[in-house]
């Protein structure tokens, strides 16, 4: 089954074209034909010319990116983007999510419906979209929201997964938090999983384990590009019987979300390197696993810097306090492993009860995919998908900051001129908080 990726505004659009050029590259690769034949038909078409054209819309309200997309695609010489699967405007949505969401998404509501039928018409089978897009910004958030629903009113049955930028902590928007606050409001109600990567820790990947000096926005996109493949390539899942995932997102979302108010996922990937590095290097799973689930346990996003005292409590021993230093609790997990003798490691520990929630039962909270081919040049990869409170702390500090502003009524006149009321304010406070709140009695017991 296919799916088909809607690249947003700049940031969604410099991520898809670095996702579906390591697909691409990694599917060719591949070891298998099976392998090859499973991942060319989930995110490429072949024409009758024998080009692979990628399964994308790509949108944006300024040209710029779109044209070096275009661009570069058909310079690589390997695969390229379909020229009628675009959509661009002159002027931007000002970083404003109301002019993208109240504005610019309904007045082009037909010319993207569109290119969302044709591009879907081409799939034999479809699993579902994977909306890519930025949550700081005005394009990505605002018409990434409205496309997003206009998605779910097409395609009542078909699986949405948002992939999220966050911003940075120390801000590239001064209404970023605004932003993602009411694009996680309307999002949670449209989408069945959102997959999270914060540029914070894809900085710090890429100069602590990438040793990178000059770190630029393609570098970032390629570590984000990384982790995205190691999860929808091709895998064996438990239920397979031999034969790759035929619907990728629907599984995906099953393994993960049971809950309708737990939908925030993030991603851990090990071993990240210096390619100059690769080659003289050794991997094991068992020190691989050890590694990657203690990041899971502190919630230390990359392997360098691991805290190893932190330990998970027993479910009998956890309290109702939501204060002080706790590990990092799961509802569910899901763990991908790639390479060579995959089906010899050992991922027991993962299924470990003090890992999760109480009121879910660890065999239904932990799922493992396995694929015998190498991903991306490493031999063994372990790639964490996890549904936990990893992405309380950044959440909770955008609502902060995004209260702060409303109560200083900072800016809340550039979002009423296109639509935006202070009561769709405070009921996007009063959604996002509750999502903090549930997240945060993760960890409780009962």
């Amino acid at each position: 089954m296919s799916v088909v990726a809607v690249q947003l505004g700049q940031c969604g659009n410099q991520i898809g074209l670095e996702l579906f050029d390591i697909l691409y590259n990694d599917a060719q690769g591949g070891e298998k034909k099976t392998y090859c034949t499973a991942s060319c038909e989930r995110f490429f078409h072949q024409t009758k010319h024998g080009d692979f054209l990628a399964r994308a819309v790509l949108i944006d309200m300024e040209p710029k990116v779109i044209k070096q997309n275009f661009s570069k695609s058909a310079r690589c010489g390997k695969w390229k983007y379909d020229d009628a699967s675009s959509f661009n405007q002159r002027q931007g949505c000002g970083n404003n999510w109301a002019n993208g969401y109240c504005v610019q998404g309904p007045r082009h509501r037909e010319v993207v419906e569109n290119l969302m039928r044709r591009e879907v018409e081409r799939c034999d089978r479809l699993s579902g979209f994977m909306p890519v897009m930025s949550v700081a910004g005005g394009t990505g958030s605002g018409v990434g929201t409205y496309v997003t629903q206009c998605l779910r009113d097409m395609y009542p049955k078909s699986f949405i997964v948002n992939h999220l930028t966050w911003p940075y902590g120390k801000g590239e928007v001064i209404v970023q938090n605004y932003n993602a606050m009411l694009t996680l409001h309307h999002l949670y109600q449209l989408s069945d999983a959102l997959l999270v990567h914060e540029n914070d820790t894809v900085h710090r990947i890429c100069s602590q384990l990438l040793h990178l000096k000059d770190i630029s926005i393609c570098d970032i996109n390629k570590v984000i590009a990384h982790h995205l493949g190691g999860v929808l390539q091709p895998a064996l899942t438990a239920d397979s019987y031999g034969v790759y995932s035929r619907n990728p997102l629907g599984e995906f979302v099953s393994a993960l979300v049971c809950h309708p108010e737990y939908k925030l996922l993030n991603v851990s990937t090990i071993p990240q390197m210096h390619s100059s590095s690769i080659a003289y290097s050794t991997f094991r799973w068992p020190a691989l696993l050890k590694h990657l689930r203690q990041m899971l346990v502190s919630n230390t996003k990359m392997e360098e810097g691991i805290n190893w005292h932190v330990r998970p409590l027993p479910v009998s021993e956890r309290t109702q306090s939501l204060t002080g230093s706790r590990f990092n609790t799961s509802l569910a997990n899901l763990l991908i492993l790639r390479g060579k003798d995959v089906f010899t490691a050992e991922t027991g520990d993962f299924g470990d009860a003090a890992l999760y929630t109480s009121w879910l039962p660890p065999k239904e909270a932990f799922s493992v995919w396995k694929c015998p081919v190498t991903f991306n040049k490493y031999e063994k990869t372990a790639t964490l998908v996890s549904n936990s409170q990893a992405l309380l702390e950044p959440l909770d500090n955008m609502v902060r900051k995004a209260w702060d502003m409303f109560a200083a009524r900072a800016y809340i006149h550039q979002y009423s001129k296109y639509g935006v009321s202070e009561e769709d304010f405070l009921n996007g406070f009063t959604f996002v908080e509750q999502i903090v709140s549930s997240y945060s009695q993760l960890g409780c017991n009962g």
